[in-house]
């Protein structure tokens, strides 16, 4: 059954008959279903509002993902710290530097020797320090390198300090000198 503006267009030879089919078929699909209906102005800004507030979420979750990863790996290596500390007791006061500030732990002759060498590292936990060992200093560093203040295997000197100490080795330095 034809429109009976179609039949007039026809008739008036505005349209050709296979136009008309056409068109005919597609208002055959669109009632049915079968075809996509065409997207008005509003659908669209919907979709695209739609879009963004998705990305704005994907965003944001995506942030909330890496603070929850950072905080899990500070508290597991506060943990390791905890677990792996070694009680620093003695009457000798070593001495290092955290940041702009000169700290001090008491150790025994013993400790001493062994943050001296690297066996020992000093990391910040809370307000204080502790004494941990190179093992668990690495397994700390791995999840927070902020927390390791002091670990004298890893420093390096670098090409202006041989200098320096080619020089300073002519100096004699007593040997009760505590620094």
């Amino acid at each position: 059954m034809r429109n009976p503006l179609q039949d007039q267009l026809l008739k008036a030879g505005l349209v050709k008959k296979s136009q008309v089919a056409q068109v005919a078929r597609e208002q055959a699909k669109q009632r049915h279903g079968k075809g996509p209906a065409p997207a008005s102005e509003q659908q669209r800004e919907a979709e695209r509002a739609r879009a963004e507030r998705a990305e704005r979420d994907r965003v944001l979750a995506a942030e909330r993902n890496a603070q929850a990863r950072l905080h899990e790996q500070r508290a597991q290596a506060r943990q390791i710290i905890e677990t792996q500390r070694v009680r620093a007791v003695g009457e000798i006061e070593y001495r290092f530097v955290d940041g702009n500030a000169i700290r001090a732990v008491q150790v025994d002759a013993a400790l001493r020797a062994q943050l001296a060498s690297g066996a020992l590292v000093i990391a910040r936990v809370g307000d204080g320090y502790a004494l941990i060992p190179r093992v668990a200093a690495e397994k700390v560093a791995a999840r927070d390198a902020d927390m390791i203040v002091l670990d004298q295997a890893a420093a390096t000197p670098s090409s202006g300090d041989a200098d320096d100490d080619a020089y300073y080795a002519r100096f004699e330095v007593p040997d009760d000198l505590v620094w």
